[in-house]
């Protein structure tokens, strides 16, 4: 589904990415570890097309998105890849629903269809009595499902995650790392994750271990879940 071919980053007279070549199968749930400054979100930015590569290609089902100018791109990534982060990037003036549906929004759905399916995920989420709460008002736990309703809304390609359990304690750390599985199971949904998480890399399809901005490894898992 994507595939991303001999990506080098420069910043300066340093390469941070050194020619990575990686296949992203649908459906796949896959995990990227390494060190800090090992490029791992330097990669998922550019799988994201948040930034563009020095050299390489970007295939999305065989098109090279790295081909298109600034507003075709901007058009792409809002209607097939959604992000999480690590601490959510929630907008703290708008409620869940406000939240969940701006993507929508601004791929100009229409008001009632934006509102209606950012109610759906909400309540499949299971936060279906916080829709008028603002995001000082949930735990962190559940600004992170709201996050994942967000990145989900105009029904992606891909969730390209940024340490997505980062900030929170184990047992909300165990419930949206279920929460991943889950959305593969039922919508078949595919996720990229950077990751520090080793209980989270070791449920994941595959492993992709990066040091010096080369991929050095990736091994498969047999996933259970």
């Amino acid at each position: 589904m994507i595939s991303v071919k001999n990506i080098t980053r420069d910043f300066g007279t340093l390469q941070v990415l050194k020619g990575i070549d990686l296949d992203i199968n649908r459906g796949e749930i896959l995990s990227i570890v390494g060190p800090s400054g090992a490029g791992k979100t330097t990669l998922l930015q550019i799988i994201g097309t948040l930034d563009r590569a020095t050299s390489g290609s970007v295939m999305y089902n065989g098109e090279d998105v790295m081909k298109y100018k600034d507003a075709q791109l901007a058009q792409f990534r809002n209607s097939h890849i959604g992000f999480v982060f690590q601490f959510h990037q929630l907008l703290p003036e708008f409620s869940v629903l406000e939240n969940v549906a701006m993507p929508a929004l601004i791929g100009g759905k229409k008001h009632s269809e934006a509102y209606a399916r950012a109610k759906e995920l909400i309540e499949y989420l299971g936060l279906g009595q916080r829709l008028d709460h603002r995001p000082s008002q949930l735990s962190g736990g559940e600004r992170q499902r709201v996050a994942v309703a967000r990145a989900l809304v105009n029904n992606p390609s891909v969730i390209l995650a940024d340490e997505p359990s980062g900030s929170l304690d184990s047992h909300n750390r165990a419930e949206l790392h279920q929460l991943f599985f889950d959305l593969r199971r039922d919508l078949g949904q595919t996720f990229v994750i950077v990751t520090h998480d080793e209980s989270l890399a070791a449920d994941t399809d595959r492993i992709v271990h990066m040091q010096d901005g080369r991929i050095v490894n990736i091994s498969k898992n047999i996933v259970t879940r």
